[in-house]
């Protein structure tokens, strides 16, 4: 019986996963960081392209033209500093844009969360044993399958594009430098583009790969889900306890109002409503106290100590909770329910047997114990 409270074959509760969250244990998954980069990367080559190609040809044409101010100015630094001038701010962007598309690629794989802790040196990702484990473990072979599978398609890809254009790239010496600069650059992009829904196509079978491996590292046992829920709700001693707590402190001030009532109407446990009818003070009966919960349960017990009749009429005892405040008189579409009920008490008091009266509560005052009106449902 232990050996099965220990075993981990439980599926996460939604604690258990918000927790490893927190920690840093979400979806991560590599390939689709790769993906979307590469992606990224190709959609900026393709589209600000003829911006980069603009400026190097304006560079290379500058460099190849011989006047006579190259010759008496001759300056290679100022053409080194145009050509970097040329290249570095388009090629920044690319590395802008490839990081930005991988991170929130991340971010949103993994929750939204980041974790600055995980920057952290941690001496298990220099450990020669755990390297080994990851190795030669399942997950070892499992990045080992997904690795082969990668290099097979993304050579499957190149190898087709290869026949359907190198024809076409070995051509090229006889075109004009502009021509050969576009093919080339509409070759290679149209390459990355192919690769990257290679890659795509690879993040979507890891998608799921990584969805089962972290339900199984999360997986708990019976104990665990025993441990979280007393460690959530609290132990059913300290539940005691504080119901007891709540119950002395509802009971020490209902005192004057309990001595005062003369029945209370309950639910039969969840509602509890103490009423008094006095001429001198009102001409209907009022609601000295209500209450639900463990306030309702403290009203029983003092009616009980206090010899108060307790009177079980749940849809009346709902009606007056949610239609009349505290010190109160009752709503006069209840006044003929509550004189029934009142009458019944009188009887008592004088010694006299009756049956239990039979009271009709308005369908338009009757609700269900959340208080919505029963007349809607």
């Amino acid at each position: 019986m232990s050996e099965t409270a220990g075993e981990k074959t439980l599926a996460p509760t939604e604690k258990r996963i918000r927790d490893a969250a927190k920690q840093g244990d979400v979806l991560r998954s590599r390939e689709l960081a790769t993906a979307v980069a590469m992606l990224a990367g190709a959609a900026w080559l393709k589209f600000a392209g003829p911006w980069l190609l603009g400026n190097l040809m304006g560079v290379l044409d500058a460099g190849l033209t011989f006047d006579r101010a190259a010759i008496t100015d001759f300056a290679p630094g100022r053409l080194g500093v145009s050509m970097a001038l040329a290249v570095l701010p388009p090629v920044l962007l690319l590395g802008l844009a490839v990081m930005a598309a991988s991170l929130a690629s991340q971010l949103g794989f993994g929750e939204g969360r980041w974790l600055a802790s995980n920057l952290m040196p941690k001496a298990s990702r220099i450990n020669p044993l755990s390297g080994l484990k990851r190795m030669f473990g399942m997950q070892g072979l499992v990045e080992l399958g997904k690795s082969l599978a990668k290099a097979g398609l993304l050579g499957i890809i190149c190898w087709v594009w290869a026949r359907s254009h190198l024809p076409d790239l070995l051509d090229l010496g006889r075109a004009p430098l502009s021509v050969q600069l576009q093919t080339g650059w509409q070759a290679l992009t149209g390459l990355l583009f192919a690769l990257s829904f290679g890659l795509v196509l690879i993040a979507g079978i890891d998608f799921p790969i990584q969805l089962v491996r972290r339900f199984l590292r999360l997986r708990m046992s019976q104990q665990e889900v025993r441990d979280e829920h007393k460690e959530t709700e609290g132990s059913p001693e300290k539940k005691a306890a504080i119901r007891g707590r709540q119950r002395q402190l509802a009971m020490g001030s209902l005192q004057k109002a309990m001595r005062e009532a003369q029945f209370v109407i309950t639910n039969p446990t969840h509602f509890s409503v103490a009423l008094l009818y006095d001429p001198d003070r009102a001409g209907a009966p009022i609601v000295l106290a209500k209450g639900r919960g463990e306030k309702a349960l403290a009203m029983r017990e003092l009616a009980r100590e206090l010899d108060v009749p307790l009177l079980e009429y749940p849809a009346l005892a709902r009606s007056v909770y949610f239609t009349t405040r505290e010190n109160q008189v009752i709503r006069e579409e209840l006044y003929a329910a509550v004189a029934g009920v009142l009458g019944f008490v009188m009887a008592l008091k004088r010694g006299e047997s009756r049956a239990l009266p039979q009271v009709v509560v308005p369908l338009e005052l009757r609700f269900d114990p959340e208080g919505r009106p029963e007349a809607l449902a």
